[in-house]
C-alpha cells in the first residue's frame, strides 16, 4: 500500500535542514502503524509526504502502485481525496457548519449531490454515535466528539488509507483512549490502513507496528 525507497527532504534556507535521511519503509494494506519520535524529530514531515502535502528531494513513494512524483495539484489532490483520509490534533472542523454539513464536505469536491451528501454522512456520523449532534457546531461538541465529527469526514469518501497526525494530542486520557479505541475497530472491521503520528507511547502500544523516527531517520520498526 505504501512504499518508500531512500526518501530525502531538506528544507532550504541560510542553513539547510536536512529532515528526512534515507527513509526506507513499507506498510501493508490493512496494518495499523504507528510513527514515533520527538519534537522535530521529522515524523511529521513523513506524514505530510505520505499524505502527498509535501514533497520529497530524492528516493521513490509508491502509494497504492501510483508513482508520487512531480505530480500537478490537480492530480495530488485527487488523489488524496480518493485514497487518504485525514484526521489532525486540532480536528480541522469548519466553526460555522455543523457536524453533517463538516463531515459531507469532501463529497462536494467529488461532485457528489447535497442530498446523497447528507444521507452517508448521517451514516457516518450515526457509525460513530454521533447522529444526535448531527446538527451542533463544533463550538457545541466537546472535543472527543469533535475527533469522531473528523473521524467520519475522513472516512466518507471510503479511503483506503487513514492518516492521523498526534489525533490524541487535544483530548483529555479517558477520551484519547475512546478514540484510539475507534481506531483499533476501523482497521479490525473495515481493513482500513492507518498510520497514526504521536509521541504518546500509550497510544503507541495500541498498535500492531511501531516506527520510531529519530533526527530524520528510522532507528526502528
Amino acid at each position: 500500500m505504501i512504499t518508500l525507497k531512500d526518501i530525502n527532504k531538506t528544507y532550504a534556507g541560510a542553513v539547510p535542514l536536512h529532515v528526512l535521511h534515507d527513509i526506507n519503509l513499507h506498510i501493508d494494506r490493512g496494518e495499523l502503524v504507528s510513527i514515533m519520535g520527538a519534537s522535530g524529530s521529522g515524523k511529521s514531515t513523513l506524514l505530510n509526504i505520505l499524505g502527498i502535502l509535501d514533497t520529497y528531494d530524492t528516493g521513490e513513494y509508491r502509494l497504492d502502485g501510483h508513482l508520487i512524483r512531480n505530480l500537478s495539484e490537480n492530480r495530488a489532490a485527487e488523489l488524496r481525496n480518493r485514497l487518504i483520509g485525514f484526521v489532525f490534533q486540532s480536528f480541522n472542523l469548519i466553526s460555522y457548519k455543523d457536524a453533517v454539513e463538516n463531515v459531507a464536505l469532501p463529497l462536494f469536491y467529488q461532485g457528489v449531490s447535497r442530498r446523497k451528501r447528507r444521507i452517508l454522512a448521517m451514516e457516518q456520523l450515526d457509525r460513530l454515535g454521533l447522529a444526535d449532534r448531527a446538527h451542533h457546531l463544533p463550538g457545541e461538541l466537546s472535543g472527543g466528539q469533535k475527533q469522531r465529527v473528523a473521524l467520519a469526514r475522513a472516512l466518507i469518501t471510503n479511503p483506503g488509507i487513514i492518516l492521523a497526525d498526534e489525533p490524541t494530542g487535544a483530548l483529555d486520557s479517558k477520551t484519547s483512549k475512546e478514540v484510539i479505541q475507534i481506531f483499533r475497530d476501523l482497521n479490525a472491521d473495515l481493513g482500513k490502513t492507518i498510520v497514526i503520528v504521536t509521541h504518546d507511547a500509550g497510544v503507541g502500544r495500541q498498535t500492531n507496528r511501531i516506527i520510531r523516527i529519530v533526527d530524520g531517520r528510522i532507528s526502528n520498526d
